[in-house]
């Protein structure tokens, strides 16, 4: 009996130093576990806060690229009018400017036949001078010779009746005036 029961206790003794060794090896491979799953969380973590703030930052850009976008799409649609605005204006002028031309052109086949019918009246008015002209040297030349007559006072009055009287006939023309 003492033999087994010092065997037992060596047995036991043996087991609990190998339960002890098991105990602490599991401890030890626990705690270098938990510290590599600790490390290894920390890690995560720290990814975790640094693509939440990458996901911050993207988002912001994210916002200010939108805000750039509506600003930017506000101001195409504002020149977008403007555009719009100043072709209807040039389109307008345009129609105006060609009406003007239009008129214009009138006004000048208006002033080139009225000047046509002008120089018409001027050169009848030419004719008529140079007739008058004409008449009047005749005149002139039949007074001289009366007067040559007179002077001479040779030829009496009833010599003179004898003479051939010089007719002349003027016949006015008749101009129409628009002025």
């Amino acid at each position: 009996r003492p033999d087994l029961a010092a065997a037992l206790r060596e047995l036991r003794a043996q087991y609990e130093a190998l339960a002890a060794r098991n105990l602490q090896a599991a401890e030890d491979w626990y705690r270098a576990r938990c510290a590599r799953l600790h490390e290894r969380a920390a890690r995560s973590q720290e990814a975790v806060r640094a693509s939440r703030r990458e996901a911050g930052e993207c988002r912001r850009q994210l916002q200010a690229r939108l805000v750039e976008m509506e600003s930017l799409r506000g101001a195409h649609q504002s020149l977008e009018r403007q555009l719009q605005e100043l072709e209807e204006r040039h389109n307008a002028e345009a129609a105006g400017l060609q009406d003007t031309i239009g008129q214009l052109e009138d006004d000048l086949r208006n002033t080139k036949s009225e000047m046509a019918r002008h120089l018409r009246e001027y050169q009848d008015l030419l004719n008529v001078k140079m007739a008058l002209d004409i008449e009047i040297a005749a005149y002139r030349k039949l007074l001289e010779g009366e007067e040559n007559l007179f002077n001479m006072g040779s030829v009496g009055l009833p010599s003179l009746n004898s003479l051939p009287s010089p007719t002349y006939s003027f016949q006015p023309r008749s101009f129409s005036s628009s002025t």
